[in-house]
């Protein structure tokens, strides 16, 4: 996004203002190396009005204020760095926990399929469910469970589809993989849940490795 462009969005928020907050909270968070580098502006102001709820400059980027969001690029270009950012810039009502996929089917080893649960509907009927960031979507591997042979995270999004469906709860993904590889993973239906469930916001498949 050129200058000019950040120029053109309609919106009461100063984008200009909110995109040094996010340098200054990344500088917090990370260190004083962190930095903003123009290239990634679109996907910067993009999350940016989502996490703020700006209805009018997401009708003009055609994101759907419902859905979650699908960020998807490159190793290494900042993708879980910028989600623990954003987390700290929505609203009390819509913040959100980044889980990392890993974590998730390490814990399933230990507990069974009540952790498919625990990520999605909570850990009892009555517990209160929560907006997740599921984190590197693809780099976990199938586990077993006392000899089941389980595609843990496929079974919490189908879970996690089915309460978007009925409560309108959100999930967040970050991942590198392509929808076509997604698919290859976790099979059709799930590519196809997706589909309703999340805004894809994707980084430049040649953006540099910022490690």
């Amino acid at each position: 996004m050129t200058p000019h462009q950040e120029k053109t969005i309609q919106s009461h928020y100063d984008y200009a203002d909110v995109l040094r907050w996010v340098e200054n909270k990344g500088r917090e968070l990370y260190g004083a190396k962190f930095r903003i580098i123009e290239s990634d502006h679109p996907v910067i102001y993009r999350l940016i009005t989502y996490f703020l709820r700006d209805e009018q400059t997401a009708f003009q980027f055609g994101i759907d204020l419902e859905k979650g969001i699908l960020l998807a690029g490159p190793v290494g270009c900042g993708k879980t760095t910028l989600m623990n950012i954003m987390k700290h810039l929505t609203k009390a009502e819509n913040k959100f926990i980044v889980k990392p996929c890993r974590d998730i089917s390490i814990e399933f080893i230990t507990d069974g399929y009540g952790i498919i649960y625990q990520y999605s509907i909570g850990k009892s009927r009555h517990a209160e469910q929560r907006i997740y960031c599921l984190d590197d979507l693809g780099i976990e591997n199938n586990l077993k469970y006392y000899g089941n042979e389980c595609n843990v995270i496929a079974e919490v999004l189908l879970s996690r589809y089915d309460i978007f469906i009925s409560k309108k709860l959100p999930t967040h993904i970050t991942t590198n993989l392509s929808a076509t590889e997604i698919e290859t993973h976790y099979g059709t239906r799930v590519r196809s849940r997706l589909r309703e469930m999340v805004n894809l916001i994707a980084y430049d498949k040649n953006t540099k490795d910022k490690r």
